[in-house]
């Protein structure tokens, strides 16, 4: 075990600071910071807006660094102000840690050999047993709640997504924010992940202390913020973060490299591969013009199907092939819908022809895809068979 004085050391030389964000938390903000300071000196106080004693507790220490918020801004908003401070002041590592006292300041060095093991742009967040006793049961269910969602927005499955005890890589954080409140610590850490930090979880001790705990969280209010700020983030991942580590991972390698790696060589039982290919063809001829990437990737992550192989057969509907998709539509929903036949030799094709056969061309457009989307996904199956034979 390091001594103290060796783990001051340290944190001097990996260049981490300690930061504590706090609002009416008198009475575990002596013990916090007096804990914190048996191990560093490079620590900040945000004081968000208190209205108790905490001016005069951190007033009584002279050697930690503070910031003085004059209104209750939120928790988000007193991080942002910490990161700032200590980027400011030449630190590369924060370690934050909650003023309620739910936090042991004697884990702060389970964050140091962690970030010894790893590589620099690693975001740490202490994973608590959230089973143990005392631990209400909305904060159980909110973070598996959080957890589902960060998996969905990052595909990084994590235990615990909402402790405050965590260690953030300051240069490789995003640098702008949308949030202030309590919102925010989900912000960072799929905004981080998105970024290319790796996010991990290593396990920390917690106490609910129910007589000196003081919580602000405000179960509607933040629910309900963050609930919003989860769907902005979905959005963001379906129609921008997948297309774009989908095409970066396509421009690394060679077609024939793509084929062997995310079809061949991946874990994915051949049927699998196969409902993948027939989604993504049968997405990609129906008429879900401007939805195509959100449902082919939604779809694909909600039955755990390969997502790449969706994605990259929803692209069948590329422009040189659109015109004969539309064609084939309104020919096949011609037979099915009462109307004038689409394609004679005395009809022009234009677009104006297409608007009065819409019918024709919804319900053609459907059948064409369940179709080509079955001789897709049946002749891949067939294809992937012989090619795991030949392989034994």
């Amino acid at each position: 075990m390091l001594s103290n004085s060796t783990i001051s050391e340290t944190m001097n030389l990996k260049k981490v600071c300690v930061i504590i964000p706090t609002y009416n938390n008198h009475k575990t903000l002596k013990r916090v910071i007096d804990g914190v300071l048996q191990y560093t000196t490079n620590v900040i106080v945000v004081n968000d807006g208190s209205t108790d004693s905490t001016s005069e507790i951190i007033s009584s220490y002279s050697t930690i660094d503070s910031i003085s918020i004059s209104q209750n801004q939120g928790k988000g908003n007193a991080l942002r102000l910490g990161f700032k401070k200590a980027i400011k002041n030449g630190f590369h590592y924060a370690i934050t840690i909650d003023s309620d006292g739910q936090h042991f300041p004697d884990d702060i060095p389970v964050f140091l050999e962690e970030l010894d093991k790893n590589d620099s742009n690693i975001l740490l967040i202490g994973s608590r047993n959230m089973n143990q006793e005392g631990v209400p049961k909305k904060s159980s269910f909110g973070n598996k709640f959080s957890n589902f969602w960060f998996w969905f927005e990052t595909g990084i499955q994590l235990e615990d997504t909402q402790s405050g005890y965590r260690l953030y890589p300051l240069l490789h954080i995003p640098k702008k924010y949308f949030t202030k409140k309590f919102e925010f610590e989900i912000e960072v850490i799929v905004r981080s992940a998105w970024k290319g930090s790796i996010v991990k979880n290593i396990p920390v001790k917690i106490l609910y202390d129910t007589t000196e705990r003081v919580t602000h969280f405000r179960p509607f209010k933040d629910f309900t913020r963050i609930s919003i700020l989860n769907t902005i983030l979905v959005l963001i991942t379906l129609l921008y973060i997948k297309p774009r580590d989908f095409f970066r991972s396509f421009q690394k390698k060679k077609i024939k490299q793509f084929i062997q790696d995310e079809i061949l060589e991946s874990n994915d039982s051949n049927l699998v591969k196969s409902l993948s290919i027939a989604l993504g063809v049968f997405i990609g001829i129906a008429p879900f013009w401007g939805f195509q990437t959100v449902l082919v990737i939604f779809l694909a992550v909600l039955f755990r199907w390969n997502k790449i192989l969706a994605f990259t057969f929803s692209n069948i509907s590329i422009p040189p092939m659109i015109p004969f998709i539309i064609f084939a539509s309104l020919q096949i929903g011609s037979y099915f819908v009462r109307g004038d036949v689409f394609f004679n030799e005395n009809q022009e094709f234009s677009f104006e022809m297409i608007k009065n056969h819409t019918t024709q061309y919804l319900v053609g457009s459907f059948i064409l895809a369940t179709i080509t989307a079955f001789v897709f996904g049946f002749s891949s199956y067939f294809l992937l068979s012989l090619t795991g034979k030949s392989k034994k």
